[in-house]
């Protein structure tokens, strides 16, 4: 795919959704587009554009368009056209899944090196810093407004932790610049998008950096946070974005394990590497995905299960890589 515009010409509907509990890249991404599109319906013959995502953090209202994304999928719409972002497998997509199914033609555009290119038109950029970061290659740039150029680069920005990341790029600096140059408030949306945190979010990063472990010598680093404690604090998960990036920045830690109750024994699990450890492999083994430096999954069983099944395969990916410089 050379141009987002080529593949939707002439279609009458058209959805675009990301993935569950959608974080920054997949929300700047979902919005870019709908701002796009919505730019061209008349040039391409669109006559309806729908974005569907799960409920999200007022951080993002910052954004032109949002108010628009759809959170309930009650409605029986067919569409000509569905757009899966940010999305490494057809299981991601939760309730949204119904209208892929539904949809004449689907495109999947995303940037996990373990995306299953499950569409019938798939554009993955493995070694892209995001989402936001493919689909502004497939955009005209003169057509690419404030309000879109704001959105893109909020999906940057959260993707590469402010460009701090090894998946920054030269190439992301330059997409970032071209963005700035359309007169984005860069400064504002990172603050309040990226920084800013209520009084209740900084509780909880408290709390699990308090409740925290360091196993393996230091080398891991667990934390997790039970429905009954987000109970108690009135909280959402999107409450809990930035808390893994802050244990990874443990010193001396090679991977740091974030563990959230989803549901009675079922976790949503976050990882980051420091190093050499391939947190994107272990994510695909139990069924999830990413990179090789930041992936997720989700898991069954008690907490103790859930580490415990986790460790072994850092444990083991230690253990090569200790053995590897020893023979070098």
């Amino acid at each position: 795919m050379n141009n987002i515009n080529a593949e939707v010409i002439g279609a009458k509907k058209i959805a675009i959704a990301g993935h569950i509990r959608p974080d920054g890249d997949c929300i700047g991404s979902c919005t870019a587009l709908y701002l796009y599109l919505k730019q061209y319906q008349e040039e391409l013959g669109i006559d309806q554009v729908d974005v569907y995502l799960e409920r999200f953090g007022n951080e993002f209202r910052i954004l032109a368009g949002v108010d628009n994304i759809l959170h309930s999928y009650d409605n029986e719409e067919c569409y000509d056209v569905f757009i899966s972002l940010d999305c490494g497998s057809l299981d991601r997509l939760g309730n949204a899944l119904k209208y892929y199914n539904q949809a004449k033609k689907t495109i999947n555009i995303d940037h996990h090196i373990s995306n299953q290119s499950f569409a019938m038109v798939n554009h993955v950029v493995a070694d892209a810093s995001s989402t936001c970061e493919v689909l502004y290659s497939l955009m005209e740039e003169d057509h690419i407004t404030k309000e879109i150029a704001e959105a893109l680069y909020v999906g940057i920005i959260h993707d590469t932790g402010v460009f701090k990341h090894s998946n920054t790029s030269e190439k992301t600096m330059q997409i970032a610049g071209k963005l700035i140059s359309k007169g984005i408030a860069f400064s504002k949306l990172i603050d309040e998008s990226f920084y800013s945190k209520t009084y209740v979010q900084n509780q909880i990063l408290g709390r699990c950096l308090m409740e925290s472990l360091l196993i393996m010598n230091g080398k891991v680093v667990v934390s997790s946070i039970s429905r009954k404690m987000l109970d108690f604090y009135e909280a959402t998960h999107s409450d809990l974005d930035g808390i893994i990036d802050q244990l990874r920045i443990i010193k001396g830690v090679e991977v740091a394990i974030f563990i959230s109750e989803t549901d009675v024994q079922d976790y949503k699990v976050s990882m980051r590497s420091n190093g050499e450890v391939n947190v994107s492999k272990i994510a695909v083994y139990f069924g999830g995905g990413g990179h090789i430096k930041a992936a997720g999954c989700s898991m069954k069983g008690s907490l103790h299960d859930v580490i415990n099944n986790l460790t072994p395969h850092i444990e083991a990916q230690l253990k090569q890589i200790k053995e590897k410089k020893s023979q070098a």
